[in-house]
């Protein structure tokens, strides 16, 4: 890592592979034996290829993320599209060219389009009815029955079972033991009512990550807690957990150089080539809590003074952590932020100023560092063409 902060003129990210394995298979000792694990790309697409084998299901939310998961050669059967704008037209190539995917139904739009082109295809499509959690994702519970009611009338359309979803960053078991309870009901209604047997329940629980110091989220309780509960549901077929934070954020290390030091009526200031437009989930706290952090090569040293660190934008909000204690520092270190590999490098506001678009590496199993993307300048993104 002080190799690459070396050779790096700004800053980067690192994801260890190695780690990501490891939290995969800590998920999958402390689950139900035989729960699969589904990874959502959108928290991070750059470990794509090194989670292929080692989770179920990949879930998929827009073209651009179909293209990636094409390209870096996810086996068909194994993505789930999903996404509240389901553009026609790709999904008519996708219906097309193979009818091994998985369709979520996000509204009764998307059901009469999946319905329209199954038929056109003459293809059997697997689906899986969204549950809304009261917002603009998914269907009423209402719909859901009425499809169920009807689905000998939709013979192209393989209603595989529900999927849910409702947050991020949940750690209140209380609230997981009601989903699960909630799911459970409905599942049990559409089987003693309906006749319908589902095959499979997809369900977000939105596992929490701890993000700052000093932060616990008695992560091994709440998942022990959860396994028991999934454990004592009624429905007893497939359960598959959709996860995109709680697999990917511990993999991620996010380095950036501090480029200037200055003290302003009383208060130390450290300013970095990064900022909240790379650390997301950080910089919406405003500073309030302190990332998991270090300056390289000084992880030893005695810890002397309190910094406030700031990033690279023109905007007052740029303020990553407030009064960090710090060992002595000096323009030219590098400061390593944890916990940074799921969606900083994809959620932030990446084009504003114009400012560069970091480096991306691997660090492999063995130890070596692959770089997966370079450091690319954003200006041209952001210039008009006339």
């Amino acid at each position: 890592m002080h190799e690459l902060a070396r050779t790096n003129e700004t800053a980067f990210y690192v994801f260890d592979v190695k780690k990501l394995k490891e939290r995969v298979a800590y998920l999958k000792r402390s689950l139900p034996q035989d729960v699969e694990l589904c990874y959502a790309v959108k928290a991070n697409t750059f470990i794509i290829k090194e989670l292929i084998g080692s989770v179920e299901r990949f879930e998929v939310c827009s073209p651009g993320e179909a293209e990636i998961c094409a390209g870096l050669g996810v086996p068909e059967e194994e993505t789930v599209i999903s996404g509240v704008n389901k553009t026609p037209d790709v999904i008519e190539t996708m219906v097309a060219s193979s009818d091994r995917r998985i369709y979520t139904v996000e509204s009764m739009t998307q059901f009469e389009l999946l319905r329209s082109l199954s038929g056109k295809y003459g293809k059997t499509l697997k689906t899986l009815l969204r549950l809304t959690n009261d917002s603009q994702f998914g269907i009423n519970k209402s719909e859901i029955e009425e499809i169920v009611r009807n689905r000998n009338d939709y013979p192209c359309l393989d209603i595989l079972g529900i999927q849910f979803f409702s947050g991020t960053q949940k750690t209140s078991f209380k609230k997981l033991r009601r989903e699960i309870s909630h799911l459970d009901e409905l599942l049990i209604k559409l089987r003693d009512e309906y006749g319908f047997e589902a095959r499979e329940l997809e369900y977000g629980p939105g596992f929490p990550v701890a993000y700052f110091e000093d932060e616990d989220i008695g992560e091994e309780e709440l998942i022990s807690q959860f396994s028991d509960a999934l454990c004592s549901m009624q429905f007893k077929a497939k359960i598959s957990l959709e996860l995109g934070r709680s697999i990917a954020a511990c993999c991620g290390s996010y380095c950036t150089h501090i480029v200037d030091i200055k003290r302003n009526k009383g208060q130390n200031y450290l300013l970095i080539d990064g900022g909240m437009h790379h650390l997301v989930y950080f910089g919406q706290h405003m500073a309030m809590k302190h990332p998991v952090l270090s300056v390289l090569g000084k992880e030893n040293e005695e810890i002397c003074e309190a910094w406030n660190i700031c990033g690279s934008l023109c905007s007052m909000n740029d303020i990553v952590a407030k009064q960090v204690l710090l060992p002595r520092v000096s323009i030219g270190d590098a400061i390593c932020f944890e916990n940074t590999g799921a969606y900083c490098m994809t959620e932030g506001i990446s084009l504003f100023l114009s400012r560069d678009i970091p480096a991306v590496y691997l660090k492999k199993e063995n130890g070596d560092f692959l770089c997966v993307r370079k450091s690319f300048e954003t200006s041209v993104l952001n210039t008009p063409k006339y």
